[in-house]
């Protein structure tokens, strides 16, 4: 599994952008992981298992690559998540070459709110200070030679409610 961040704003592909206000771009390289449920032991002892652990590890590196010595955004955001899942090899060249061209979309579990789990888990307190400052989510699941999941987070010209610098308009 590999990662890849991607921040930077050059001068002429994003006039207007800061640091502040430009998006981030965090990509997990590999098969995206959905979020599962939590597992228990008969006496009782809840868990997490092993492979989302280590996924959302690799989520967090990837988060921490983008934003680089920023800190984490404070005001509400927009993200943008794409779970892009490997082509089934069982499948025929046709198919595959359906598939690479958006004509067939993976409708199989695990469903895409999952992978929003996922995502989100790797992204709080790295990328937003809080998973709740998110106020809007846009996802989808396709097919991809180059499995990973890219999550885009659009910092918005808005105060959050529950902080004191609240804008306000008259």
């Amino acid at each position: 599994m590999t990662i890849s961040a991607r921040n930077k704003i050059s001068d002429d592909s994003a006039p207007g952008l800061t640091p502040e206000t430009a998006p981030i771009i965090v990509v997990i390289a590999g098969e995206p992981v959905a979020k599962a449920r939590p597992r228990a032991t008969r006496k009782g002892f809840v868990y997490t298992p092993a492979h989302l652990r280590k996924y959302e590890a690799h989520g967090r590196l990837a988060a921490q690559l983008a934003m680089g010595d920023r800190p984490p955004i404070e005001v509400p955001v927009r993200l943008e998540l794409v779970a892009e899942l490997p082509i089934p090899a069982s499948w025929s060249a046709r198919k595959r070459s359906r598939a690479v061209a958006g004509d067939l979309l993976p409708t199989s579990r695990p469903d895409v709110d999952n992978y929003i789990k996922a995502g989100l888990d790797c992204l709080s307190e790295i990328v937003v200070r809080d998973d709740s400052q998110i106020v809007e989510i846009t996802a989808r699941k396709k097919f991809n030679l180059t499995p990973k999941l890219v999550m885009t987070v659009f910092p918005l010209d808005a105060g959050c409610s529950n902080s004191g610098d609240a804008k306000v308009t008259s």
